[in-house]
């Protein structure tokens, strides 16, 4: 029986670079390979999956994610890569995918390393390949380490933005046999940032908590270098920093004791200079930084000076490790819908669920709305008033079946800006279409001077026949500013009646089905065609997406209220 899977090949680059074999190459070999040694394979039955930007040290690709799913879906009978390197440069990541292969009975070849695993030998020389490329990675990465021992013997700072109490500096870092000077930088204390810094850590030890931190920075006005609010997660990152540790004997003790690999002598330890920490985080592109295990660390001695005694700071560790940050209480039986779309409409912040402990007649318990500025500043900074959670919700839900409603005012308007958009594309069309008139009359006109001026040559005449093509010139270009102006405002009305007709099929679907989803959907439901709801104290006001934030009363009559919770609608 004839095997009708598909052939795969797969292409892989690290970055987009001109050097180096392109995907558009390895795939152009892979197809030339099968044309060579499968000749009866067709065009149609070739799948190609590629993956630029990603590196061969894991395999958390998406395309060839997606190779492997349409391997277990028993759709690829042979994949074909340039070299092997391309699949993994991982040994126990090839394996493991090797046997997947020979599970679902899929070959495998790569075309310039030669190997063939229909072929006995083939298979025997994939194996000893894939030693000598882990050997490869595990060697880059001894090397990474040994020049991470090298930057920590000097205590340099690598570049990056600085962190808060200091700029990064350009000096020189060392000079060769030969004369020529290498470039570094080190970290220059700012005495102001210092200060703030100074004072993260004497609150933090004093209220022992982040969440009281966050607050008093909040409450007084302290901002971070970008002029943002502290978080409790930026205060956070700030306490773990090592760069602020000055380098003293409960340093060194502290490093010491979690067998962190110190590369300075204790002499070093001089109680002035800064603590300098290598490989403290797993950087991997697409994923967020990952904190290694402090015994993977390479500490040094900076050349920058320190901010934080060795005691507050080891102090402030402890802490970090008994406590956990305290979060607002969401609701337990994650009902609340608008958590991401509420904002307080007197500062700007979200406005988060946040639980009681009492229920209402429908014995679900009741939960509010509060203002995330309210609750981190204690209603210092913001004193807006909670919704009831439950009352809002309900309240929003109704009001999206109201405005399906073929007869509603909002579907009216709807219908009534399509029927806008479809009046001014007509104008718009007819415009353009003169225009074009236009532009072709003066093109014939400079080409009938262009005639005229081949014949007068070198007369007087010629002189006035290219001022006149100037002239039109200027003309033409004059138009065609026009009708490009003319097209985007066409795709621009184009995209506002597709817009217009998504959202009233959207508002159509979920008012027939809303009563009958989960929590989940609904709330799914609610941001396919909600952009925002803005809380004032009252009203709650409902923005679209397509909004230009302008508000119209929809009703002749007052909105509806509940629990003293009105609701208004914009669009």
């Amino acid at each position: 029986m004839a095997d009708l899977r598909k052939t795969a090949i797969y292409s892989r680059k690290s970055k987009f670079t001109g050097k180096g074999e392109s995907i558009e190459s390895q795939v152009d070999s892979c197809k030339d390979y099968l044309k060579r040694f499968y000749p009866d394979t067709k065009e149609e039955d070739i799948v190609v999956f590629e993956d630029e930007g990603y590196s061969g040290g894991n395999t958390n690709r998406p395309q060839f994610q997606k190779m492997l799913n349409e391997c277990r879906q028993n759709n690829i009978r042979r994949i074909v890569c340039y070299k092997l390197d391309r699949i993994s440069r991982s040994l126990s990541d090839f394996m493991k995918l090797y046997d997947e292969l020979e599970y679902y009975r899929i070959e495998f070849a790569a075309v310039n390393d030669s190997f063939d695993t229909h072929t006995s030998t083939g298979r025997a020389m994939l194996n000893m390949t894939m030693v000598f490329a882990q050997l490869e990675r595990e060697t880059i990465a001894e090397r990474i380490r040994d020049n991470m021992l090298f930057l920590a013997r000097d205590g340099r700072w690598l570049g990056g933005n600085p962190p808060l109490g200091y700029v990064s500096k350009e000096t020189i870092g060392s000079t060769t046999t030969d004369g020529k000077t290498r470039k570094a930088r080190m970290l220059l204390l700012v005495d102001e940032e210092a200060r703030v810094v100074k004072t993260i850590f004497s609150k933090f030890l004093e209220y022992k908590s982040l969440t009281k931190t966050e607050t008093y920075f909040i409450q007084n006005d302290i901002l971070t270098k970008r002029n943002n609010s502290f978080s409790r997660f930026t205060l956070r990152s700030i306490l773990r920093n090592p760069v602020y540790l000055i380098a003293d004997e409960q340093a060194w003790n502290y490093f010491t004791a979690e067998g962190a690999t110190i590369y300075a002598d204790k002499e070093q330890f001089d109680c002035i200079h800064g603590m300098m920490i290598y490989n403290k985080t797993n950087q991997q592109t697409g994923r967020a930084n990952l904190i290694n295990d402090i015994k993977d660390w390479v500490i040094s001695v900076g050349k920058h000076k320190g901010i934080i005694k060795g005691k507050d700071w080891v102090q402030v560790q402890k802490l970090l490790n008994q406590n956990n940050s305290k979060s607002y209480r969401k609701p337990r039986s994650n009902v609340a819908l608008l958590s991401g779309l509420l904002i307080c409409g007197n500062c700007g912040s979200f406005m988060r669920p946040k639980l009681s402990q009492r229920r209402n007649c429908g014995g679900e318990l009741i939960y509010d709305y509060v203002c995330e500025l309210k609750e981190k500043s204690k209603s210092q900074k913001c004193n807006m008033k909670r919704p009831n959670g439950n009352e809002i919700d309900r309240l929003i839900c109704e009001e999206i079946k109201k405005l399906s409603s073929v007869e509603s005012e909002f579907m009216k308007y709807l219908k009534q800006g399509i029927r806008n958009i479809d009046y001014n594309t007509e104008t718009y069309q007819e415009t353009l279409k003169d225009l074009r008139k236009s532009k072709v009359k003066y093109e014939t006109q400079i080409n009938n001077l262009l005639q005229s001026l081949a014949q007068a040559q070198d007369s007087a005449a010629s002189t006035y026949i290219l001022k006149q093509i100037n002239d039109i010139d200027i003309n033409i270009k004059a138009i065609e500013k026009q009708i490009s102006e003319y097209m985007e405002i066409l795709n621009t009305t184009a995209s506002s009646e597709q817009d217009f007709e998504i959202l009233s099929e959207m508002l159509s679907n979920t008012s027939n089905y809303i009563d009958n989803m989960t929590v989940e959907q609904k709330r799914n439901a609610l941001r396919s065609i909600i952009h925002k709801i803005v809380w004032d104290g009252e009203n709650a006001h409902i923005y679209f997406f397509g909004s230009d934030d302008s508000e119209i009363d929809l009703s002749d009559e007052p909105p509806p209220k509940a629990a003293a919770i009105g609701l208004q609608t914009r669009y």
